[in-house]
């Protein structure tokens, strides 16, 4: 199974990066696959720590792809790292191993600790569009113009019935970060 999340990770410093991320489950392990060369990964090999944030504001998710990444955050409690502060829950996690890959090796974690901070009421279909409209935005150079466009559009019906002020200001950042990419294809 794979869980949309936030990962957050610290650096020796202890300076928190934010990352939106699909983790795997498998039996009681974490797997975490960030690309070579990313910040999160740097981060946990040298810590070998991170944290999964369990969070319904899409904007987080938005945010961390279109330069928003101003989200407050607070220590973790049991292992060096830092939590979101709006998040529902979060997962402690302690690198355990890791499965080396030219382009995305998988880092297995065990939990640690984790907490609940508030009741999950479920996500609405604008959250769910923001949450795939980040996806098709974390692989633009990927995918598609076409694919891409034709996706946004089925994602606007759900999104545009159901969304409220977060969900429009969270698409709004994705959609002017599609338009920059779309121009940017124009002028090459």
């Amino acid at each position: 199974m794979i869980q949309e999340t936030i990962v957050t990770s610290v650096n020796q410093h202890g300076v928190a990066h934010i990352a939106p991320m699909g983790i795997h489950l498998l039996n009681d392990e974490f797997i975490i696959l960030p690309f070579k060369p990313s910040t999160t990964l740097d981060n946990i090999l040298k810590s070998q720590t991170a944290v999964i944030n369990y969070c319904d504001d899409v904007r987080v998710f938005a945010g961390c792809l279109t330069g928003h990444k101003d989200w407050e955050l607070q220590p973790a409690e049991l292992i060096e790292g830092q939590v979101l502060t709006n998040t529902l829950a979060h997962s402690e996690l302690k690198l355990l191993r890791i499965e080396d890959d030219e382009i995305r090796p998988k880092l297995f974690c065990k939990l640690i600790h984790s907490v609940n901070h508030a009741p999950f009421t479920g996500f609405n279909r604008a959250q769910y569009s923001v949450l795939e409209a980040a996806i098709l935005c974390s692989r633009l150079k990927r995918l598609s113009l076409e694919k891409i466009e034709t996706d946004i559009a089925y994602l606007r019906i759900g999104f545009e019935k159901t969304a409220g002020e977060r969900e429009w200001q969270a698409w709004s950042w994705l959609m002017e970060l599609i338009d920059t990419y779309k121009m940017e294809l124009k002028n090459t």
